[in-house]
C-alpha cells in the first residue's frame, strides 16, 4: 500500500486535493469534528478541564473556540485529549483499506506529530496566500485569532515544502490540479 500524505498551508484547499487523487481519505480534521458531535468520552474529558465552557453535547464549534480562545496552553491540552482519539480512528482507516493500491492521509499536523512513515510520499498543496485569505474569510466560522493559534503550532510551509516529494498546484479552479496528480500518480504507481 502507497500512503499518500497531504500537506500545505491552513486553506490550501487540502481536503479538496486529498479527494482528487480518487483514493480512500482519511480527513482528520472531519474525523475532529465527529469527535465533538458524537464521542461521549471526548466531551466528559474536555468538560472535566473546561466545566464552564465545554458545557452542551454534542459540543459546538463556538465551544471550542472559546476554549482556545481562553488561555495559551489550552490548544494543547485539547490537542492532548483529541489526538489519541484520532490517532486510533487512523490505525482503523489503514487497517480497512490494507489492501488498497493507495491511500490519502489529509493530516493537517502530519509532519509535526510525526505520523508520516519513512516510505510515505508527501505532497504539499501550493496556493497563493491571497486566494488562500479570501478563501477563509468566505469560511462562516472564520477567526483571525484561532487561525493564529493554530499557525504557532505548524511547521513553517517552506519546511513543509521542502520535505515534500511533490507540488501540487492549487489556483482553486482546477486548471493545474488534475494534470499535478495526474503526473504523481503516473511516478508513483
Amino acid at each position: 500500500m502507497i500512503r499518500i500524505g497531504i500537506v500545505g498551508d491552513i486553506g490550501s484547499g487540502k481536503s479538496y486535493v486529498a479527494k482528487k487523487f480518487g483514493y480512500p481519505v482519511f480527513n482528520a480534521d472531519l474525523v475532529v469534528s465527529n469527535l465533538y458531535k458524537t464521542n461521549i468520552t471526548c466531551f466528559k474529558k474536555l468538560n472535566k478541564i473546561y466545566p464552564n465552557t465545554i458545557i452542551s453535547f454534542p459540543i459546538t464549534k463556538k465551544e471550542i473556540t472559546n476554549c482556545i480562545l481562553k488561555s495559551k496552553s489550552s490548544l494543547k491540552k485539547i490537542i492532548n485529549i483529541i489526538h489519541p482519539m484520532v490517532r486510533k480512528k487512523m490505525n482503523k482507516f489503514i487497517n480497512k483499506n490494507k489492501n488498497k493500491k493507495i491511500i490519502v492521509l489529509d493530516i493537517p499536523l502530519l509532519l509535526e506529530n510525526k505520523i508520516n512513515k519513512k516510505n510515505d510520499i508527501i505532497v504539499f498543496v501550493d496556493s497563493k496566500k491571497n486566494k488562500i485569505l479570501k478563501k477563509l474569510k468566505k469560511r462562516k466560522n472564520f477567526n483571525l485569532k484561532l487561525n493564529k493559534k493554530f499557525k504557532k503550532i505548524q511547521l513553517p510551509v517552506e519546511y513543509k515544502k521542502k520535505k515534500s516529494h511533490f507540488t501540487v498546484r492549487n489556483n482553486f479552479n482546477n486548471k493545474f490540479l488534475k494534470k499535478d496528480i495526474n503526473r504523481i500518480l503516473k511516478e508513483i504507481l
